[in-house]
């Protein structure tokens, strides 16, 4: 399948081109094979696909202007790609450019995706994430049934068990840590999805985002909302998985870092 184990990561970018020079940075140095964006923050066009292929990746992009946005990075090569959920909302509209997905080396599907956030949960805004979750979920059961391994990585908003932020009493009646919003995140595993980081690291406290107010990066108050969620083919091959909290200590940084799973070859 491979000729060697090859690294997928995810990574909200809070904006391709303000953190443009980080991600070249972090794309030689760490050298992942796959990387999933997310809240790319701009139009397809103005995606800078030329300095991503300089570095040697082949790029999709879904994107929209000023929100949002999502690409998969590829050293594996790019094939089916699927811009935007299939399964459309029954009013037909849904316009935010949330969802990416692809056939990367061969035969590994991935995608990219950035999950509503669903604040204030008091507003339109987390129906529309929890129905959001609900498509994701009816997608990903088809997705799991198909015979190649799948990988569902991104930003997801959602802080599965309390030992995944940093004040669970504090954090209760955000949208990320919603019983609403944990029990469709743990649907979608109960489908047979396994969670890299939660079986790699077992333990509270490992965190993929730090809010840029109140000094949460130096005080370590972080949350683990981005996941990759690996099918029972993919799972079988995991090799490893881990946070790289490098980026997030680096000037002009998201307030995400990258999270990454290595699979082991056939």
């Amino acid at each position: 399948m491979w000729a060697r184990m090859p690294t997928i990561a995810t990574w909200n970018v809070n904006s391709i081109k303000a953190r443009l020079p980080a991600v070249l940075d972090w794309l030689r140095g760490a050298r992942p094979d796959v990387v999933l964006l997310q809240e790319i923050k701009t139009v397809d066009d103005g995606f800078p696909a030329e300095a991503i292929e300089d570095a040697g990746y082949a790029c999709a992009v879904h994107g929209q202007k000023s929100y949002n946005g999502v690409a998969i990075l590829s050293r594996l090569g790019l094939e089916d790609v699927t811009r935007g959920l299939p399964n459309r909302p029954e009013d037909g509209e849904d316009e935010q450019a949330r969802y990416i997905e692809a056939v990367v080396g061969g035969t590994l599907r991935v995608a990219s995706i950035y999950l509503p956030n669903g604040n204030p949960s008091d507003s339109p805004k987390f129906p529309y994430k929890l129905t959001w979750m609900e498509r994701l979920r009816a997608h990903a059961a088809g997705l799991v049934r198909l015979d190649e391994p799948v990988i569902l990585g991104g930003d997801y908003n959602v802080c599965p068990t309390d030992g995944d932020v940093y004040d669970p009493a504090g954090w209760r009646d955000d949208a990320l840590c919603r019983s609403e919003s944990r029990e469709r995140f743990r649907a979608l595993l109960h489908l047979g999805y396994a969670d890299a980081i939660a079986v790699r690291h077992p333990r509270p406290g490992v965190y993929t985002y730090w809010d840029y107010q109140g000094g949460a990066w130096q005080k370590d108050n972080g949350l683990r909302i981005d996941h990759l969620l690996l099918s029972p083919l993919a799972a079988d091959r995991l090799d490893d998985a881990g946070v790289d909290r490098a980026p997030r200590g680096a000037p002009k940084a998201s307030d995400h870092t990258p999270v990454w799973v290595r699979l082991r070859d056939d």
